[in-house]
């Protein structure tokens, strides 16, 4: 274990065992990088760089959009800051460019802490708890938040690591969601609707290659195995080699990017795979939006096997 001051993005922490190496970084407690036998299988960012696309991070208390970042809840209506201005959106929380602290470390583990303010547009004060760690199993992540206001707080969690295989393109990348909607988006990839995915290109409820397809796709109504989890699988259409991100069952949705926005040599290089317990926008349309209520903790797990 090891941590070291970095300009940008503050403290890094390494955990190792088996092969298997995973660096959170400070600001926004996120997973820097992660790597099975000196491969990257997550593409991350240097340490004196600002996470870019939102790489590695933990969206909460909101993952993706808020319409005009306004909302009500329990019958008082509030404003948030708009952090995406250009498509007068509230997007992926408050807690990603926040400094977390290691509270717990070992070899192979580490376990960072955030206590969010209670602020404008948000007056609630959440402990957030995230134990990273590694194993010849993979990559683990478990997050514990618990809401230490005296009133209910509303909640939505996601993260956002974007995936790669070693050599493979985004084009040549074969994706398994397995998934039988999708939500409809307007110019502001806020949601207006939902569509059957079968039999339609953004149908890959049986693993294909992503091709020229653009994602920035939220999908809905997803399966889960007998044990209660949801697996989405990338692999090499040329070998054996797959990539899966599995996530527990208070996660509802999956978002999927294929970075056509981002720029420079980060352009369809990977694939962010986004576990989210909501879908976009759940403040102002409650689906799926958890309420926690004071003091009780809410936990969730999920995380990455070669």
């Amino acid at each position: 274990m090891s941590a070291e001051e970095v300009a940008k993005s503050g403290a890094q922490w390494t955990i190792e065992a088996d092969g298997h190496r995973a660096v959170l970084a400070e600001v926004g407690g996120t997973l820097r990088a992660y790597s099975v036998n000196g491969v990257d299988l997550v593409d991350g960012f240097s340490t004196d760089e600002i996470s870019p696309g939102s790489a590695g991070q933990i969206l909460a208390p909101w993952p993706n959009r808020i319409r005009d970042g306004q909302y009500t809840f329990e019958e008082k209506a509030y404003q948030l800051a708009l952090t995406e201005p250009a498509r007068h959106n509230a997007i992926h929380g408050l807690v990603n460019w926040a400094r977390w602290h290691a509270v717990e470390q070992s070899a192979d583990a580490v376990t960072l802490e955030f206590q969010l303010p209670a602020q404008i547009g948000y007056p609630w004060s959440l402990t957030l708890r995230t134990r990273w760690s590694v194993s010849a199993d993979g990559l683990r992540s478990e997050q514990e938040v618990v809401n230490t206001s005296e009133t209910n707080a509303p909640w939505g969690f996601s993260v956002h690591p974007y995936l790669q295989l070693p050599g493979v393109s985004v084009d040549d990348t074969v994706l398994h969601v397995p998934a039988k909607t999708r939500i409809q988006a307007d110019s502001r990839l806020l949601p207006i609707g939902a569509v059957k995915v079968t039999g339609t290109e953004f149908d890959f409820s049986e693993a294909r290659r992503i091709g020229d397809l653009v994602l920035d796709t939220t999908f809905g109504d997803i399966d889960f195995d007998a044990d209660g989890i949801t697996s989405v699988t990338l692999a090499d259409p040329s070998s054996d080699t797959r990539l899966v991100l599995w996530a527990d069952d208070k996660f509802k949705y999956w978002q999927v990017f294929s970075g056509d926005t981002l720029h420079g040599d980060r352009f369809r290089r990977s694939v962010a795979v986004e576990p989210m317990t909501c879908p976009p926008d759940a403040y102002r349309t409650g689906r799926d939006l958890i309420v926690l209520e004071p003091g009780r903790p809410w936990t969730t797990a999920w995380g990455i096997r070669s």
